[in-house]
C-alpha cells in the first residue's frame, strides 16, 4: 500500500470487488468455526450443577460424526450471498465517514475520529446486511439433521428456502430480530479493528521506512492482532444476539424484553460462563479472517490499482 497521503480513495469498485473476494476467501476458509461457535452459543450443556459445557473440540467432533463433515458449512450460502455488499458497504461507508471527520485543513483524521468511523461503518453494515444475512445463517446453523440421511429432512433447505420460510411465517421483521444488538457487536469490532489496523500498519512503516508497501504477511500479522479485539470485548452481546436470533418471537414481548429474559436466564441457569460461550472458535474464526481479508483486500486492490489511474491513501480496513 502506498504511503503518500495525497492520493486520492480508493473507487467503490474496488471496494466491490477487492472487498468480495476477501471477504469470500475468509468465509470459505473460517466458516466452520463459526459453525461451531453458533452451536456452542445454543447449546444448554454445562447447566447441571459439577458438569462443564461442552468445549469447541468435542462439539465440532460431535457436528462431524453426527451430520457429516459438510454440516460445519452450513449456512455458507448465506453468508457468501451477503458477503460482496458486506464489504463494500463497510470499505466506502469508512472511507465515507472518515472524510466526514476529517481535519479541514490538512485533510488527516485523527486517532479518535478513525475510531468513530469505524464505529459508524459497523453501525451501517449490521443493518444494512449484516443481521439479516445473520438470522438466516444461524438458523440454518442451529439444524442439527445429518445431510448423510436423505429422510432427515430440515425445516430450511438452503438460504434462499429459509428467507422465504422465515419471512411467510414469522414476517419481514424477523430478519431483523436482534439489530441492535448486532449493530452494536459490529460498531465495536469496526471501530477496534480499523483503529488498531490503520496504528499498528503505520508503526510497521516507521520501523522499515526503506518500505514503499508492507508484504502481505506483516499485513496478515496486523489483521490477525486487531481482528482478536473484537471478540474479546463484545462476546457477551454476541452469544445473547445469537439466542435471540435462534428463538421464536413471544407475542406482547418487547425486543428489549427478549434479551432481558435470555440474559437473565443465562445468568441463573448456567452462569456468567455461558456469556463466554463459543469465544475459543469465534477468535479462531474472526482473527485469522481478518488476516486473510487484510492479505486479499491489499493484494487485489494494489492489482487494480496498478491496472487503472484509481489510487488509494494510506488506511488501514478490518472485520
Amino acid at each position: 500500500m502506498s504511503r503518500n497521503s495525497n492520493k486520492k480513495p480508493v473507487g467503490f469498485a474496488t471496494h466491490i470487488t477487492a472487498g468480495g473476494i476477501a471477504g469470500a476467501c475468509e468465509a470459505l476458509t473460517c466458516q466452520p468455526l463459526d459453525t461451531i461457535k453458533v452451536r456452542m452459543q445454543l447449546s444448554r450443556s454445562g447447566r447441571t450443577p459439577g458438569t462443564k459445557a461442552r468445549g469447541f473440540i468435542a462439539t465440532g467432533v460431535s457436528i462431524v460424526r453426527r451430520e457429516t463433515p459438510l454440516a460445519l458449512y452450513k449456512g455458507l450460502g448465506a453468508v457468501l450471498s451477503g458477503i460482496v455488499p458486506k464489504m463494500a458497504i463497510r470499505f466506502a461507508s469508512f472511507e465515507t465517514y472518515k472524510g466526514w471527520l476529517a481535519d479541514k485543513s490538512t485533510g488527516k483524521t485523527s486517532v479518535g475520529n478513525i475510531f468513530i468511523a469505524g464505529l459508524g461503518a459497523g453501525t451501517t453494515e449490521a443493518i444494512l446486511v449484516v443481521n439479516p444475512m445473520e438470522v438466516v445463517k444461524i438458523r440454518l446453523q442451529a439444524q442439527q439433521h445429518s445431510l448423510a440421511d436423505p429422510m432427515e429432512a430440515p425445516r430450511y433447505r438452503n438460504a434462499g428456502h429459509a428467507v422465504y420460510t422465515i419471512v411467510r411465517e414469522e414476517g419481514v421483521s424477523t430478519l431483523y430480530r436482534g439489530v441492535s444488538l448486532t449493530a452494536l457487536r459490529q460498531a465495536t469490532n469496526q471501530g477496534a479493528n480499523f483503529t488498531a489496523y490503520q496504528e499498528i500498519k503505520k508503526f510497521a512503516h516507521r520501523m522499515q521506512p526503506e518500505l514503499t508497501e508492507l508484504p502481505s504477511y506483516q499485513h496478515m500479522i496486523i489483521g490477525l492482532i486487531s481482528g482478536a479485539m473484537g471478540p474479546f470485548s463484545n462476546a457477551p452481546i454476541d452469544t445473547i444476539k445469537t439466542r435471540l436470533q435462534k428463538a421464536t418471537a413471544i407475542p406482547g414481548q418487547s425486543a428489549f424484553q427478549r434479551i432481558m429474559a435470555i440474559a437473565s436466564d443465562m445468568w441463573k441457569q448456567e452462569g456468567v460462563r455461558s456469556f463466554y460461550k463459543g469465544i475459543t472458535p469465534r477468535v479462531l474464526r474472526v482473527a485469522p479472517g481478518q488476516a486473510i481479508v487484510f492479505a486479499v483486500y491489499e493484494r487485489v486492490s494494489g492489482i487494480i490499482e496498478r491496472i487503472t489511474p484509481t489510487v488509494r491513501e494510506d488506511d488501514g480496513y478490518s472485520e
